[in-house]
C-alpha cells in the first residue's frame, strides 16, 4: 500500500506523478522515463488508448529503467478486458516491477476508443457495473506474492471519476480516489473545466462516501496545466478561452497552476487543507514545467 498508515489528508505528504506517451525508439523511452525520476516525480503513468503504446510492457521497462517511481496504469479501459485475463496481467505486471504498479482503473470514456477496438460503447450505468465486477474479481483473485515485503494484498487501486455511481464506487474501494475537475459533454467528450465550487461538491461527496475510511484513502487531483510565470494574470487570459473561462476564474481552478513556483506551492497546500489533494498527476506535456514545483514541495 502507498499510505498504510492512517492519515489526515491535509497532512499528507505531496506525490507528483506524470503519464508518458511513449513515442519512438526503445531509448527514447528509457531516456524520458529516467528524466521524469530525475525531475523528482514519484510516479509515472502510461495511458490505455488505442493508438497508442500498450499500457502494462510499457510499464514493465520503465521498471527496468528506474530505481525509486512507482509505475501506474493511468488508467486502464475496464471496458477493454475480461477481468480474470486483465488479473493475469495485473499480478504478472506486479511481479516484474517488483511491487512498484499501481493500478489506475476506470470506466473508459472515450467512444473512439470502443468504436477503434471494434466494441459497443456501453452506456454510463453498464460501464460503472462492468467496472464494480472488475473490481470485484481483482480483489477476489489477486494471489498474494511470496516476498511479503511486496504488495502483499496487490498494488493499492485508483480509481478517479466524477459521477455520482463512480465515485461512490471509488469510495467504497479504492485506494486512491482520483478527481478529474473536468465535466463531460456530448459522447463522452471532454467539455469544460470545473472551477473551485464544482471540485469542491465532488470532493465533498466523496468524503462524506469514504467515512471512516478517509484518513486511509489518498486523494489524487489531475491537473490540467502547469505555467511556471511571474505573469499570472496574463497567462491566465491567455489560457482562460480554450476552455470558456474568465482569467479571474482560471486562476481559482484546482486543475491550472499558473504563477512562480512560490506560488504554486502555496496554491498545492491550499488544497491540500482545503480538499485533501497530496497526490498531484500531470500529462507529460507539463514534464519539465512542474518540476521547479517538485523541488520546492519537497517538506511541505
Amino acid at each position: 500500500m502507498v499510505n498504510p498508515q492512517a492519515t489526515d489528508p491535509g497532512k499528507r505528504p505531496f506525490r507528483f506523478g506524470v503519464g508518458l506517451k511513449q513515442g519512438g525508439s526503445k531509448r527514447e523511452w528509457v531516456d524520458k522515463c529516467r528524466k521524469a525520476e530525475e525531475l523528482g516525480y514519484d510516479v509515472l503513468g502510461v495511458a490505455d488508448h488505442l493508438g497508442r503504446p500498450a499500457p502494462f510492457p510499457s510499464l514493465v521497462l520503465a521498471a527496468e529503467t528506474t530505481q525509486r517511481c512507482r509505475l501506474a496504469t493511468f488508467v486502464l479501459n475496464a471496458g477493454f478486458y475480461q477481468p480474470a485475463l486483465l488479473v493475469r496481467d495485473i499480478t504478472t505486471t506486479d511481479e516484474l516491477t517488483d511491487g512498484r504498479l499501481e493500478l489506475g482503473l476506470g470506466t473508459g470514456y472515450d467512444r473512439r476508443d470502443f468504436d477503434r477496438a471494434g466494441l459497443v460503447f456501453p452506456t454510463p450505468r453498464a460501464r460503472v457495473d462492468h467496472l464494480a465486477r472488475t473490481v470485484e474479481e481483482i480483489r477476489r483473485h489477486f494471489p498474494r506474492p511470496v516476498d511479503d515485503q511486496k504488495q502483499r494484498t496487490g498494488p493499492p487501486l485508483w480509481i478517479p471519476g466524477r459521477g455520482d455511481r463512480l465515485l461512490a464506487l471509488a469510495a467504497r474501494e479504492a485506494d486512491i480516489v482520483g478527481f478529474t475537475g473536468f465535466a463531460p459533454g456530448n459522447d463522452g467528450d471532454i467539455a469544460y473545466l470545473t472551477d473551485r465550487e464544482g471540485v469542491a461538491e465532488r470532493v465533498a461527496y466523496v468524503k462524506k462516501s469514504l467515512g471512516t475510511r478517509l484518513s486511509r484513502v489518498e486523494l489524487n487531483i489531475y491537473v490540467w496545466r502547469v505555467v511556471v510565470t511571474d505573469h499570472r494574470e496574463r497567462e491566465a487570459e491567455r489560457l482562460a478561452p480554450l476552455r470558456t473561462l474568465s482569467a479571474e476564474r482560471m486562476l481559482d481552478v484546482p486543475t491550472v497552476l499558473i504563477g512562480t513556483a512560490r506560488q504554486i506551492i502555496d496554491q498545492l497546500i491550499e488544497y491540500r487543507e482545503l480538499f485533501g489533494f497530496s497526490y498531484i498527476t500531470v500529462e507529460e506535456f507539463n514534464l519539465d514545467a512542474l518540476a521547479p514545483v517538485i523541488e520546492l514541495a519537497r517538506g511541505q
